[in-house]
């Protein structure tokens, strides 16, 4: 048997795939199949099934593309209500690939529908794909299928079901075995992460928190305290999931793309991702300067809602292409209009005068847009109005013109993100500027 694990920095994701005998199979793939395809013609081994542990919320999968592409069965639990054809698994079902034995374990908990795989060396179980139900340090979120999904359900009983998930199902494996989780530290699926990317139930048992002796309601009480936001997109993804996607080179194709800036309707929004430097120099009304970073994917999901159409500006071709692939990993790519390299737009941000700020920061308006544990844990500018950029658009409101503004965050990404966004609603009351990188000097 051997194990293999794909990531995806961007959306802290783990993918698998097992491989025994000449036979293959892959868990929770993401968007791409080809890494999955070409690991299965180095090893030649043959592609037999796809398992999603459950319709996954953060980003969308290439199960049914998988399988329409090798034929191989797609097993999901029979409470997913799948759209495609599939092949429903329960608690205790075994799936064979080549010499090694998968069985089926149903563990709800972040989702209704959630299973986890342990596999079989023999007879002795060797490892456990546990999606979303437990991490390393952590177990998943229960508040995420409320109102998405084939089945919803309140927090409450969600994190009820987690408690003896963990107990019942995990806990009764041997400490030996190695589990391996949809997700790693980053992700939003989860509150508490460490940076590993797998573990063993023995190490899990001494470190976990959510595997620590306690009564169900102190565990209720403490996985359901300070989960952070969720983003607009995450039910439109597990409905995405549930249907299927489309292939992603085809979805891709059909996407208009230019050289240069083609003529633009007024009231769709710009999603402009080339550095802050040339975005201040000139950007066009109704772009969002949303950089090519880390959690692009993560932010686009949150300032834009699905189903919302939008463009795609970008420095040059090649990061046009990049983000195009990076916007498919949360099945936005129907909703760009068309995408096209920017040279420069009429509308210009200044640049905050440093010296005069640092000297005089009364004089100015300061938004701190920074999550709520950040601010929590230091509050660099003790007068700053706290706004979250997931609440920005909705909040504009509370923020006073009668000085100017200055948005700050912890690095610069989420800052020029909201001072983009700031900039149509104070054009023309007050400036607005972004403090960007020089928030690390303070």
């Amino acid at each position: 048997m051997k194990i293999h694990q794909f990531e995806d920095v961007n959306l802290s994701h783990y993918s698998y795939a097992l491989v025994s005998e000449g036979e293959m199979i892959v868990i929770d793939p993401a968007r791409d199949p080809k890494p999955y395809f070409a690991f299965a013609e180095e090893n030649q081994a043959r592609i037999v099934g796809v398992i999603e542990t459950h319709p996954h919320a953060d980003f969308v999968s290439s199960h049914l593309e998988i399988h329409q592409t090798t034929g191989a069965p797609i097993y999901v639990s029979r409470l997913l209500g799948a759209a495609y054809s599939h092949q429903p698994v329960d608690d205790g079902n075994q799936i064979k690939v080549g010499q090694t034995t998968l069985k089926i374990l149903f563990t709800p908990g972040h989702s209704p529908d959630s299973i986890s795989i342990v596999a079989y060396d023999k007879d002795r179980p060797v490892a456990v794909f546990t999606g979303d139900t437990l991490f390393i340090g952590d177990c998943g979120r229960p508040d995420l299928r409320e109102h998405a999904g084939n089945i919803q359900v309140d927090r409450q009983k969600q994190a009820r079901q987690m408690y003896h998930s963990l107990r019942e199902k995990l806990l009764s494996l041997p400490d030996p075995v190695k589990v391996y989780p949809a997700h790693g530290a980053g992700t939003l699926c989860g509150k508490g992460l460490k940076d590993a990317s797998h573990s063993t139930i023995g190490a899990e048992k001494l470190s976990n928190w959510s595997l620590q002796p306690m009564e169900e309601d102190e565990f209720v009480n403490r996985l359901l305290d300070s989960q952070p936001f969720i983003p607009a997109y995450f039910p439109f993804d597990v409905e995405i999931n549930r249907k299927g996607a489309p292939p992603l080179q085809q979805s891709l194709a059909r996407i208009p793309i230019h050289n240069t800036q083609p003529a633009l309707q007024n009231n769709i929004p710009i999603i402009d991702v080339r550095p802050e430097s040339e975005f201040k120099a000139g950007f066009l009304p109704n772009a969002i300067n949303l950089m090519e970073d880390t959690r692009f994917e993560t932010w686009l999901g949150t300032l834009i809602e699905p189903q919302q159409p939008f463009y795609l500006a970008a420095s040059n071709m090649p990061q046009l292409h990049r983000v195009l692939y990076r916007i498919a990993k949360i099945g936005y790519e129907p909703q760009v209009v068309s995408a096209f390299v920017m040279k420069q737009g009429l509308l210009q941000m200044p640049d905050l005068d440093i010296r005069a700020f640092r000297q005089h920061p009364e004089q100015y308006t300061i938004v701190d847009v920074r999550d709520n544990n950040e601010v929590q844990e230091r509050r660099i500018f003790s007068h700053a109005l706290h706004i979250p950029l997931q609440e920005l658009k909705q909040r504009l409101h509370e923020i006073p013109a009668n000085k100017p503004v200055v948005v700050h965050c912890a690095g610069g990404f989420r800052s020029a993100a909201a001072a983009s966004l700031l900039y149509p609603a104070f054009k023309d009351k007050t400036p607005v500027y972004d403090l960007s990188v020089a928030i690390k000097d303070f």
